[in-house]
């Protein structure tokens, strides 16, 4: 469950909105504390401002962030199809296994969520670096440890977010095998975006390496991100496997059925 449905399981549970309606923002003190913060965030937007955000003249939100959206969205489909099956008639026994999957899924999802705003604050933090004070020697000696600083961050950042959409693949291949078989396709464009969500991730890995003076550093990362990439392609193309075969199978036996 997303902390929203547990609010609002809570809500009603305990008759908080038996009165007059029981509002969150206002009613829950750390959402009241966290509410100017929140409004600054990408993720709190609603899809079409971020879309628009993201479509506008502004160099941020960019790649980055939406890499790590794709793998927020891929994670979210598996949790889906998670808990789909969990209710699905006849599969009883078989809730606490699709619960433990939802949960993790909940966990990658959220991660992910938390990625698309930290990307966007690594990008900034290079610009603010770059835009520091360059008169003096001491001056432009500062600025060069700062823009590495905040470079090598900028780099960071969406390794982890290729880390953290790969972890997706676990369990969108546990529901493409296992999971309810009405979802499959579900699943599967769940892959399809943690495989988009690792490749974007490490074309930003790619690119801010290469301003690095720490080369071996940078070697690292790029070389870890170059396997975590090769992993990605050959899971999704393993799990579209697993798809397009149940799909066809389904579609076979709707031919049938219909003849």
């Amino acid at each position: 469950m997303t902390e929203a449905e547990i609010v609002r399981v809570a809500v009603k549970s305990m008759g908080l909105d038996d009165l007059k309606p029981f509002d969150p923002a206002e009613k829950i003190i750390e959402y009241v504390l966290a509410a100017e913060e929140k409004m600054n965030k990408l993720i709190d937007m609603t899809c079409a401002a971020f879309a628009d955000e993201t479509a506008s003249e502004s160099p941020a939100p960019g790649g980055g962030s939406i890499a790590a959206y794709l793998g927020a969205l891929g994670a979210a489909l598996a949790t889906m199809v998670a808990n789909l099956s969990s209710h699905k008639a006849g599969w009883d026994n078989r809730w606490q296994e699709f619960s433990d999957w939802a949960v993790k899924g909940q966990q990658i999802k959220d991660d992910l969520l938390r990625l698309v705003d930290e990307d966007t604050e690594a990008f900034n933090g290079v610009m603010a670096a770059f835009g520091l004070p360059k008169t003096t020697d001491e001056e432009k000696a500062a600025r060069s440890v700062a823009i590495q600083a905040a470079t090598k961050y900028a780099t960071e950042i969406p390794f982890r977010t290729m880390q953290r959409a790969f972890d997706a693949f676990e369990v969108i291949r546990a529901m493409v095998e296992h999971g309810n078989p009405n979802s499959v396709s579900d699943a599967g464009v769940g892959a399809l975006c943690a495989r988009s969500a690792v490749m974007g991730a490490y074309l930003n890995v790619k690119i801010n390496a290469a301003g690095l003076k720490d080369r071996d550093f940078a070697d690292e990362m790029l070389a870890k991100g170059a396997e975590i990439e090769r992993k990605a392609i050959e899971a999704e193309a393993e799990i579209l496997g697993v798809v397009n075969k149940k799909v066809g199978e389904q579609l076979e036996f709707d031919r049938v059925a219909i003849r």
